[in-house]
């Protein structure tokens, strides 16, 4: 070990850029957010060679002024904040003053500049020596910033860089991760001279929706929810995909707090539970999130990245954003995708079917005859309600499922167009698995047993709710060795647990009893189920893994007591799972995510027949 010593500005600016100069990507990053905050309304960026030769980031910010731009290359110098209070309230997206200075210290920088009170001025800088050159330069106002064979100096950094290929794509993802959390910002791209994104700015709704698709592709769009919900000093806004759009990887999520892109334990953990009750297992959520909150109310100097964040009240985050999405999720119906029946047939058809030809009739011979015609359809009514079904049976016997629909709907059937329910009336089952069904727009084709385990599942959820939970005394109390920090938490929370229909008491320093559980998880781990509780109540402040595996029993349960295939359903039956499809939340999937009906246009029908052409 030698002496201790000051390291010299250029070896501490190279260590600083080992933080924040991983690859051209990050340093792409932080020169587009040098342009966000300096209020730029269009920022054009040109690459070559994957970055490594060339990045160059052109804006119509506010720009530097001449007697400045020496100084923004220097370590620690920065505009945005100024004192103590500052750092506690960050509302910029860069605040450090170390990008500059850690990128020229690894490559070949100019920096060009005019404020709007002069021609312009460009400071050039070199890696080696850090030493600045001014010089006048002809630019509008606003930045430019080219960076020029980086880690030309520091040759072990560079052989660590991947194909041009590969780090062109993680511009790529950076350039349009940033495009989404600024919707009011033009963004261009070019690589290699050749144009690859143009995206102009975006603000009324339906233009946002534009820039997601383009960046995550009109699939998601298609699959989307739009959410926004806000309280006092809190919003989340934005959109996020429907259960049937799940991903193999959580490669579609971005998340933005005050339009930072972050990844957080506490966020993450809640969009988990918001999906859980409707996702394939080891499937992934997609959305596009943004969460608005005071500036103070959120630490973002926890990382040299800023990829991370620290919520003052974490607690009240994950209960914020875990009852947004569980909500939206909970009301999303199938009439929220399907077009109204007082708009009628949104299709192009041909002269027959607008003179009067509106609906679907099979041949009484046809191998998909219904069991009666369209016209002798029983199972609507448009009641006092005024949705377009009669009440629900207020008893519903598992083992006999599709018991209880007989007899229930009234024989009236809807004398116009505007009298047909969003799923429309049934006309067929397809070999004892498919309803097939008539709506405004087309087609319906339903999964009888999933639609059917849906409805069953939501119906005993809602049963164990109203009864509550039941305990039951274990003959034997069983007792768990757990940790001091466990057992306190454990003693802490007796009400929750009390609530859930456990019965929990601290028996010693680092131990606790179980002395009653609810009669539902009879046969259940219940020892590593309370142990993972105790840990997301430590690291969360709340837990639903109680909650969700008595879910899961319910979900057991509902399978086995759905419709299975082949069972051969009457057309009122038929009607009034649709008419249940239409009341029921969630009911767009069964309980393991799979979608559970499928609209069929005329379009479409008419494609797949080349009809009209």
């Amino acid at each position: 070990m030698s002496a201790i010593k000051v390291l010299s500005p250029q070896l501490a600016n190279q260590i600083a850029a080992g933080e924040v100069v991983e690859r051209p990507a990050s340093v792409l990053k932080e020169l587009v957010e040098n342009s966000l905050d300096a209020g730029a309304k269009r920022i054009d960026i040109e690459i070559e060679q994957g970055g490594v030769k060339l990045i160059k980031i052109r804006d119509d910010g506010h720009g530097i002024p001449e007697h400045e731009l020496a100084l923004a290359l220097s370590r620690h110098a920065t505009s945005k904040i100024d004192n103590l209070e500052d750092l506690e309230a960050v509302g910029t997206l860069g605040f450090r003053g170390e990008a500059l200075a850690s990128i020229a210290s690894v490559s070949r920088l100019a920096l060009t500049s005019n404020s709007g009170d002069s021609s312009g001025w460009k400071a050039v800088s070199e890696g080696r020596d850090m030493e600045v050159e001014l010089k006048p330069a002809a630019h509008p106002q606003g930045t430019s910033v080219e960076v020029r064979d980086l880690f030309f100096n520091t040759p072990a950094r560079r052989k660590f860089l991947r194909t041009e290929g590969t780090e062109y794509n993680r511009i790529d993802d950076s350039i349009k991760k940033l495009a989404l959390s600024r919707m009011d910002v033009a963004f261009s791209l070019r690589h290699n001279q050749r144009a690859q994104l143009t995206l102009r700015p975006a603000s009324s709704q339906a233009e946002q929706e534009k820039r997601v698709a383009d960046i995550c592709g009109p699939a998601f769009m298609k699959d989307a929810l739009y959410v926004d919900n806000d309280r006092t000093g809190i919003r989340l806004w934005g959109w996020m995909g429907l259960p049937t759009f799940s991903r193999s990887q959580a490669d579609l999520q971005h998340f933005f707090v005050n339009g930072r892109a972050i990844r957080d334990k506490v966020v993450s953990h809640a969009v988990r539970q918001a999906y859980q009750d409707v996702l394939y297992h080891g499937r992934h959520p997609a959305f596009v999130l943004f969460l608005e909150i005071e500036p103070a109310d959120v630490d973002v100097n926890v990382h040299p990245t800023k990829h991370e964040v620290r919520f003052r009240d974490s607690r009240s985050i994950h209960g914020f954003v875990y009852s947004t999405l569980h909500r939206a999720l909970s009301q999303d119906r199938p009439q929220d995708h399907l077009q109204t029946s007082e708009s009628g047939l949104n299709t192009n058809q041909d002269a027959e079917q607008q003179a009067g030809q509106s609906t679907i009739q099979f041949p009484s011979g046809s191998p998909l005859g219904a069991q009666e015609s369209l016209s002798n359809v029983q199972g609507y009514s448009s009641g006092p309600q005024g949705h377009g079904f009669q009440s629900r049976p207020q008893s519903f016997g598992v083992n006999t499922p599709m018991a209880a629909y007989q007899g229930l709907y009234a024989t009236e059937m809807p004398t116009e167009e505007g009298d047909i329910p969003p799923m429309g009336f049934a006309v067929a089952q397809l070999k004892g698995i498919y309803i097939l069904a008539e709506n405004a727009q087309g087609l319906i084709i339903v999964d009888m047993h999933a639609a059917h385990e849906r409805i069953t599942y939501e119906r005993m959820k809602t049963a164990f709710d109203d009864q509550g939970l039941v305990s039951q005394p274990l003959l034997v109390p069983e007792s768990l060795a757990v940790s001091q920090r466990e057992a306190d938490m454990a003693e802490q929370s007796g009400e929750v647990f009390a609530q859930l229909g456990f019965v929990v008491e601290r028996a010693a320093n680092e131990s606790i009893i179980v002395r009653e559980i609810p009669a539902i998880l009879r046969g259940s781990e219940v020892e590593s189920l309370l142990r993972d509780v105790i840990s997301d109540l430590i690291e969360h402040g709340t837990s639903e893994r109680i909650r969700n595996h008595i879910n899961e029993i319910l979900s057991t349960m509902a399978c086995h007591g759905s419709v299975r295939a082949n069972r051969k359903l009457s057309v009122p039956e038929m009607n009034a799972l649709l008419r249940d499809m239409e009341a029921t939340e969630r009911s767009g999937q069964c309980n393991h995510g799979r979608p559970t009906w499928s609209q069929l246009t005329l379009d479409e029908l008419d494609k797949l027949f080349l009809r009209g052409r």
